[in-house]
């Protein structure tokens, strides 16, 4: 009896728990059936990927995850959880054979009806079979189709995936969603047809219709038609992956006459043929060359009116290295411009190394449809993007409701490879007028300009100072002049110049890149005023060195290249900066310190007048000089070390001019002094009067010499007296040397040099040399040199020096008056009272 008992408990409990695992799913359950010879199935499976969690299962009289329904059938079904949309979803395929019978032509509808369906989200598949002679066509009502991307989802949910057949291979014709411009697809050897229904969508109607045609004689042909202005983006079959092997495949276009069309190629890849050529054929209203026949590298037709086709054609394949043939375009339709109906000249012929390319400027994505611009060669070949080549004469219009959208780059190459050839030749650069005519701004026009390596540098001068861009002193001008390297491996930027400034010559090493920028359509009225010439010079050896002639309206700031990036290592900036004859220059550092931290070697700031040679050497890894005053124009020389990644260096300094004054307090210093000097010379001169009229004192230390004769010969006597009844014979003053003169003599009987200073001649035009850096791995503090004070072990004379000034000094052994100075005039002397 227990053991009956306990059975009974058993089964009772298993009745409960079955009940229980039921009820949460609904107590009403699915009646799904489907007709005999409908050709339908039902496929019920689990999503993937799985959701995580508590598992569902589908209860069809046991517990299962997958649940088919053939067409003859009926099943009931319940789910074991309340949210079985996020674990099922379910597949209703027909098949529809219209090889052994009629087919089934018109309206699809939808089968089974949703309302018997479950709750998931849903794909009804319509396999078409048809033979090889017999053309299919889909027919989309509103509204239309429009192609994405494999793998990409439309905002409704609702995708259609469509397929075709070469044989028993299955060909991806593309994925769509709704609200485009795709009304008709005709396919041959049949079609499948997938549309994917979200859960929540309570769509009841298929959307498109079959229709029988004739054959086609290729892949398929895709119906595009356009209403008003808009865009469509399309694919070739299978896209990403390989259009199919010599297959063709078109592209029918409806667009309103007073519209235009543009085509745009925006990806492509081309295969290796053996045999034929990979190819796009147009068949354009109105060309008397039907169809027109591109490569897909060409630029394909604009500014087009009326109905189009556009066909894509494959070719046979290496067997061995086939390739990828597929193409992903844009149709742009928009109202015609009338700038379209205006040709532009762009003349050529005469450049040999200069590119010309108009192209859209960097704008922002829209959602909103933007008409496109296009640049149209011929009137014919319209792009968004041209490159016009030199050597030729081209013709250009413009399909483009806003001609702002676009901008020009243009860039040259000046190239002296032939070093006497190039000496001392110069270029004028300037921007040709067939350029500045165009409607388009131009953005750059850029100079490469090439020099024979370590034999020339550059210089460029322009026709007006420029100021350098600095966030001190920002450009407002409409255009400017970027200076770069160009040299292989060199990353050097100068900077940004305009008009307006201090510096009349920048002179580089190496090959460099002047670009012309553009801010603002005025500009074509202030560049004819700032030209730029460029002259091939010796060469040299620094990195730059601008010529800098300030202005009293306002201060200079300048600074060094690749400011964003630091001064690149072991290189060398110098700064000629002339100062007038009436004005005092104030030189200010920016900072006190530069964050500089050497690797190897040093870094020196040096700050040389030039008519003085005075210098001042500064470690640029201690503290930065403070301001100080020239009178005279005078070198900056910036030298570089081998940085510490991170710590790099960069100078930025002012130059302003002040007139030059005279201090008061200096005026009368000057004036008291001049008085003094003039009150002692005037005291000097009474007491040597006096001190030659006194008698007592007798005559002046003197040499008498009896052999003299005071007679000329062949004169008369003039002296009647004989010597000892006069005084003839007394000097009135004798020069010290002359009775000392023996004791400047040293044992060999030459005389005992003096201390002497030097006079040094002028050896060369001023200022043509920046200062020279002192050696990178030299560890000397700053110091001061200045002319008062040579170089250690510099000699004060040399054989180049010839003049020299001789300074008596006292001796032990001389005595007197020393006020006449050593070489004498040459005037008699007076004879005494």
């Amino acid at each position: 009896m227990a053991g009956l008992n306990c059975g009974i408990t058993l089964t009772l409990l298993g009745v409960l728990l079955l009940g229980a695992a039921h009820l949460p799913g609904g107590a009403d359950a699915l009646d799904i059936g489907l007709p005999p010879g409908s050709g339908i199935t039902v496929l019920i499976k689990p999503r993937t990927p799985p959701l995580p969690g508590k598992p569902c299962y589908i209860f069809s009289r046991t517990y299962i995850t997958t649940l088919l329904i053939k067409s003859g059938e009926r099943k009931s079904l319940t789910f074991s959880c309340q949210n079985p949309e996020d674990h099922f979803v379910i597949e209703i395929q027909k098949n529809i054979d219209c090889m052994s019978g009629l087919c089934p032509f018109g309206e699809v509808q939808l089968q089974p009806p949703i309302s018997v369906l479950p709750t998931l989200n849903r794909t009804y598949i319509w396999d078409v079979q048809a033979h090889k002679s017999i053309g299919l066509e889909l027919q989309f009502s509103m509204p239309r189709l429009r192609q994405v991307g494999p793998g990409d989802s439309c905002p409704d949910g609702v995708t259609h995936s469509i397929s075709g057949r070469i044989d028993a291979t299955s060909v991806r014709i593309g994925t769509f969603c709704s609200n485009g411009t795709v009304s008709r697809i005709k396919m041959q050897e049949g079609v499948k047809m997938a549309l994917h229904l979200p859960w929540f969508n309570d769509r009841n109607v298929s959307g498109f219709s079959i229709a029988n045609r004739s054959s086609i004689k290729r892949l398929c042909i895709i119906e595009s038609v356009f209403e008003g202005e808009g865009s469509a983006t399309l694919m070739s079959a299978n896209y990403p992956d390989g259009f199919p092997e010599d297959e063709l495949m078109t592209w029918q276009f409806v667009i309103p006459a007073h519209l235009r069309a543009s085509v745009s190629f925006l990806q492509f890849n081309v295969s290796n043929c053996e045999k034929k050529e990979e190819r796009v054929e147009y068949y354009i209203p109105g060309s008397t060359t039907n169809p027109e026949v591109f490569k897909l590298a060409d630029k394909q037709p604009g500014n087009m009116a009326g109905n189009f086709n556009l066909s894509l054609q494959g070719c046979d394949q290496d067997a061995q290295n086939p390739g990828i043939l597929r193409l992903k375009f844009e149709v742009l339709v928009q109202r015609p411009q009338n700038e379209s109906t205006v040709t532009y000249v762009v003349d050529l012929t005469n450049e040999r190394a200069m590119s010309l390319t108009i192209e859209p400027r960097p704008v922002k994505l829209s959602r909103k449809f933007v008409p496109g611009c296009f640049v149209c060669l011929e009137s014919r070949t319209c792009s968004p993007r041209l490159t016009l080549t030199p050597g030729s004469k081209h013709k250009i219009s413009f399909l483009c409701d806003d001609l702002t959208r676009l901008w020009i780059n243009v860039e040259k190459t000046i190239s002296c490879l032939d070093y006497r050839y190039c000496h001392r030749r110069s270029y004028y650069l300037q921007v040709p007028r067939d350029i500045l005519q165009l409607p388009v701004q131009l953005h750059d026009f850029s100079w490469k300009l090439l020099v024979p390596q370590d034999r020339l540098s550059l210089a460029l001068v322009p026709a007006q100072k420029l100021q350098q861009h600095t966030h001190e002193r920002v450009c407002n001008t409409s255009f400017s002049y970027l200076v770069a390297g160009a040299s292989l491996g060199q990353d050097l930027y100068f900077g940004s110049f305009c008009s307006g400034g201090a510096i009349e010559k920048i002179q580089v090493k190496q090959n460099i890149s002047v670009t012309l920028r553009t801010f603002a359509p005025s500009f074509q009225q202030e560049v004819s005023r700032q030209g730029l010439t460029v002259s091939f010079i010796p060469y040299f050896k620094e990195e730059g060195i601008f010529t800098v002639t300030p202005d009293m309206e306002s201060k200079v700031y300048l600074r060094t290249p690749n400011w964003e990036w630091g001064l690149p290592s072991l290189s060398s900036v110098s700064w000629n900066i002339s100062v007038p004859s009436d004005q005092v220059a104030c030189l200010t550092f920016m900072k006190e310190r530069t964050g500089l931290v050497c690797k190897t070697g040093r870094a020196f700031v040096i700050v040389q007048e030039q008519w003085t040679k005075a210098e001042e050497i500064f470690n640029l890894e201690e503290v930065l000089p403070k301001p100080s005053s020239h009178h005279h124009n005078f070198w900056v020389n910036v030298s570089n070390c081998s940085p510490v990644s991170g710590k790099q260096l960069d100078l930025l300094f002012q130059v302003s001019l002040t007139p030059r004054t005279l201090d008061l307090t200096v005026i009368l210093i000057a004036v008291v002094g001049g008085g003094a000097l003039l009150l002692f010379a005037l005291g000097l001169i009474i007491c040597c009067v006096k001190k030659k009229k006194k008698k007592n004192k007798g005559p002046a230390i003197g040499i008498y010499n009896g052999n003299i004769n005071t007679q000329m010969p062949m004169q008369p006597k003039k002296f009647q007296n004989g010597q000892k009844d006069n005084d003839c014979h007394v000097y009135a003053v004798i020069d010290d040397t002359m009775v000392y003169g023996h004791l400047l003599q040293d044992s060999n009987g030459s005389f005992v040099q003096s201390e002497v200073d030097t006079y040094r001649p002028f050896q060369g035009p001023m200022g043509d040399c920046p200062p020279t850096p002192p050696l990178t791995c030299s560890r000397a503090s700053t110091v001061k040199l200045t002319s008062e004070e040579p170089p250690p072990g510099f000699s004060p004379e040399s054989e180049s020096e010839p003049y020299t000034f001789s300074h008596p000094s006292k001796e032990e052994g001389s005595h007197g008056n020393t006020d006449v100075p050593l070489l004498g005039a040459h005037e008699p002397a007076e004879t005494g009272e």
